[in-house]
């Protein structure tokens, strides 16, 4: 994660200067109308953090993120005319970047997890190389955990507790009643809680 996105991947047609200016629900509704230059810039502001959080909920390898990009960001053109603003549209294209993630199929999609870009979060204070490696260690420990959680848990964990999405926002682009999430969040803390117990043991 955090690599510069191959330039073959959705090569839209870059916008005028004045649509850079345009705010992502003016572009979200120009995309509704079929405007291709628009799609482009909400892919250019949104690719890499949709790849972050596809790589982080999915594990997989680049190719098939690769896809799974280019598959959220048609879905995005699909979907922009019935956007109605009930979320943010970094929640909204999220949201739709994990329903594509749910049902595309590609064989077996391996469920190791590729958690790499955690380890470049910023640290809070100077780390020892030995604080750096029992970091390191916990990180691989907690992808291994979150790569067994199942589909639903997996969703709610990432998308609120690593992409910070309110509970609400996350519950509406999910489908989901809020105490639904709130509960497969519940279970997905548990779940890891005792999956890294177990491996420290």
């Amino acid at each position: 994660m955090g690599r510069p996105l191959n330039g073959d991947v959705l090569p839209f047609r870059r916008p005028p200067p004045v649509a850079a200016e345009m705010s992502d629900q003016a572009l979200v509704a120009a995309c509704g109308v079929g405007d291709a230059a628009a799609l482009g810039l909400l892919f250019d502001r949104y690719a890499e953090h949709v790849y972050r959080f596809l790589g982080r909920l999915r594990g997989t390898d680049t190719c098939d993120l690769d896809d799974l990009l280019q598959a959220t960001f048609i879905e995005v053109q699909r979907g922009a005319s019935r956007f109605r603003g009930g979320a943010a549209v970094r929640t909204w294209v999220l949201g739709v970047a994990a329903n594509v993630a749910r049902h595309y199929v590609r064989g077996e999609i391996r469920r190791h997890a590729a958690v790499a870009a955690w380890a470049e979060l910023p640290s809070r204070a100077p780390e020892t190389p030995a604080d750096t490696a029992e970091r390191r260690q916990l990180l691989h420990r907690l992808g291994i955990a979150l790569g067994e959680l199942n589909d639903d848990l997996r969703e709610a964990f990432v998308l609120c507790d690593l992409e910070d999405v309110p509970g609400v926002e996350a519950a509406r682009v999910l489908g989901l009643r809020p105490g639904t999430l709130w509960r497969r969040l519940h279970d997905a803390r548990r779940a890891l809680r005792q999956a890294m117990e177990e491996q420290s043991s």
